[in-house]
């Protein structure tokens, strides 16, 4: 079935068919669009057009197909070839249960605002689940954190070993991106809150409809102001996505870091063994697939904005058939960026922390020489100065194979004169961290109170 044609001598070619119909992934619109609907029902029944009773009777039948779509979301795809798109099904599908009452619901309508509605009221659901499965994302990550608020491993800068941290500081860290994530994703939410319906094809509706109350009526804050704008605009859909990219960016790090602090190289974490596999040649191995995904699936997501972007940006005003490639880059994005967030907190759950071994590697790699050079700070050294003498410590402990605490006072005057018996004290490791207790610091002060912040927020949301 197709909603025009009158002005055609015959039907489609079969390849423009396969070429033009979008039932075969926008029936993923099935309940938006009859939701729509019925609120549409609602505004030309207040405009005159429909009778109480023909009002009743389409409601009546909308219910019924909104309860079917809702039990069987893929019902659409039964009629894939039938039907042009996710409108024209349901259409018929009201035609079927009202007879000529159910042509009656178009007027007025176009499907360029139709589906410009659509989306939003899809995208605006999808957004809710997505915040909920970035909160649990978060929640895990704040779990994480307070489990093993005591270990120390060691921070990293160009992936060399740099400073000391608490685990819990590396694992605040990544909540505090998904916290800009969640940001991002509610303001795209109040962005895309408008509703198109009512602007017909480009130029606005013929009928008296009261379009801020047919907004209301799908929970919308307010209608569009510019008909034109609000077929053709997909900034909506373009804003979500970014979002999802650097959400997706931002889980990709978290593998990244995973990867690699669960190889035997570092091996600080274990990954459970059910989100985990093994290799088909090698008995031994066990691999952080999991991991790997959250990097992986990045990829697909940061293409499905590189994809709209790319469609949108030579578009005449108002509506083409370009905008019909809007909907498969977003139903991708948020299935896969639900995939990653919900597997978060199965993974940390099972992730067993090696807190040993962690210490150790924070002992190593004369990551205590900052504190020297601020200790000698502390004895009246100016901190470049300072800086020179605790790298030159520092090559001494290399050529006699010791690490800092381990040379002797004498050893350290060689090129820090101003060392005293209290700089072993000042360049322990506990000592390092406990330095470091203001705002955002890894001291175990500063990193409790960001724990008590965290799970302060998290109950708010």
């Amino acid at each position: 079935m197709a909603l025009w044609g009158g002005r055609f001598s015959g039907g489609p070619d079969p390849l423009f068919r396969e070429l033009n119909d979008s039932l075969p992934f926008d029936y993923q619109l099935a309940r938006e669009d009859v939701e729509g609907s019925i609120a549409q029902a609602r505004a030309i029944h207040r405009a005159g057009v429909l009778t109480k009773d023909e009002l009743a009777a389409l409601l009546a039948a909308l219910d019924e197909l909104l309860t079917e779509v809702s039990a069987n979301p893929r019902a659409p795809l039964a009629e894939a070839g039938q039907h042009e798109d996710i409108h024209s099904w349901v259409e018929s599908r009201l035609v079927a249960r009202v007879g000529q009452l159910g042509k009656k619901l178009h007027t007025g309508r176009s499907r360029n605002d139709q589906v410009a509605t659509d989306l939003r009221l899809w995208t605006r659901r999808a957004i809710d689940h997505r915040l909920a499965e970035l909160l649990d994302a978060r929640k895990a990550l704040v779990a994480f954190a307070q489990q093993h608020h005591d270990v120390i491993l060691p921070g990293y800068t160009h992936l060399q070993r740099a400073q000391p941290v608490l685990l819990a500081h590396w694992a605040l860290a990544y909540n505090e991106m998904l916290a800009r994530d969640h940001a991002r994703l509610t303001d795209a939410r109040a962005r895309l809150n408008v509703s198109p319906l009512g602007s017909g094809a480009l130029a606005g509706s013929a009928y008296p409809i009261d379009r801020e109350l047919l907004a209301k009526d799908m929970g919308f804050a307010s209608a569009s102001r510019n008909s034109l704008d609000a077929v053709s605009d997909r900034d909506f859909a373009l804003e979500t996505l970014a979002s999802l990219s650097i959400l997706a960016m931002h889980l990709s790090r978290l593998g990244e870091d995973l990867v690699l602090y669960t190889s035997q190289e570092f091996a600080f974490f274990d990954p459970d063994d059910a989100f985990s596999s093994g290799s088909s040649l090698m008995p031994q191995k066990k691999n952080p697939d999991a991991a790997e995904l959250l990097r992986g699936k990045s990829g697909r997501i940061i293409a499905s904005f590189t994809s709209l972007i790319t469609t949108l940006k030579g578009l005449p005003l108002a509506y083409n058939k370009d905008l019909q490639e809007d909907k498969e880059p977003l139903f991708d994005a948020m299935k896969h960026i639900s995939l990653m967030l919900r597997s978060v907190p199965r993974i940390f759950a099972g992730l067993s922390v090696r807190k040993d071994t962690c210490l150790r590697a924070a002992q190593g790699g004369y990551s205590n020489a900052t504190d020297l050079a601020d200790y000698l700070v502390g004895k009246g050294v100016p901190f470049r100065d300072a800086h020179e003498q605790a790298g030159k410590c520092v090559r001494l402990g290399l050529e006699r194979s010791k690490p800092l605490e381990d040379l002797t006072l004498t050893e350290l005057r060689q090129h820090a004169p101003a060392c005293d018996q209290d700089v072993y004290n000042r360049i322990s490791i506990t000592q390092g961290l406990a330095s470091r207790n203001l705002l955002g610091g890894t001291g175990p002060i500063a990193v409790k109170a960001a724990l008590e912040a965290a799970h302060k927020e998290l109950q708010q949301l």
